[in-house]
Order: structure tokens, then C-alpha cells, then sequence
């Protein structure tokens, strides 16, 4: 029976670390770019766009409003499809909790 309860102590120390790491994760960022640097975007840690530069050149008229809409149609998208994940997720787990729910909030 030992051998079971250091089994779970085990996940919760591991869920617990998953959490940190979804905290640590959202708080880092990375860029990306594309076209020489015409269109550069940036995410954070987790995945989740949070800004996108557009060159002038290459949008032609109002670039923050482009840019603007860019970055709310991908969070748009990438919302739903982690809702999407999630009612999967449940189902294959037959409605028992899963341990290590994706964390994708803003």
C-alpha cells in the first residue's frame, strides 16, 4: 500500500509543478518573424499571440487597426480550439477529472 500512496504523492507533486510552470510559461515571451522582419509576432509561453507588428509597406492603409484584428481573430481561434481540446479530453476520460488540465487563459 506504500508503494500507492508515494504513486499519488507523486502526481500531486507533479501537478503542482505543472502549475508553476503554466504561471512561468505565461509570463515569458517569444518572437517570431517572417518576410525579413515585415511582419514580426509575439507570444507568450504558452502559446498565445499577444502582438503583431506589420510593416506599412506591406498592409497599406491602417496598420494598428490590421494588426489589432490579426491578433483577435488567432486569440479567437486559438480559444475555441482549446475549448476544443478540453470537451475531447473529457470525453475520452469518461467524465473522471483529469489531473493536468491545459491551462491557455490569457
Amino acid at each position: 500500500m506504500t508503494s500507492f500512496q508515494q504513486i499519488i504523492e507523486m502526481g500531486q507533486q507533479v501537478q503542482a509543478r505543472m502549475s508553476e510552470l503554466q504561471t512561468e510559461l505565461g509570463s515569458r515571451t517569444v518572437t517570431g518573424s517572417a518576410g525579413g522582419g515585415m511582419v514580426t509576432a509575439t507570444a507568450d509561453g504558452r502559446g498565445k499571440l499577444r502582438a503583431i507588428k506589420i510593416d506599412a509597406s506591406v498592409a497599406g492603409g491602417d496598420v494598428e487597426l490590421l494588426e489589432d484584428l490579426v491578433v483577435a481573430a488567432v486569440s479567437a481561434a486559438q480559444d475555441r480550439a482549446a475549448q476544443v481540446y478540453e470537451e475531447e479530453l473529457k470525453k475520452l476520460a469518461g467524465g473522471f477529472p483529469l489531473p493536468f488540465p491545459p491551462d491557455v487563459t490569457p
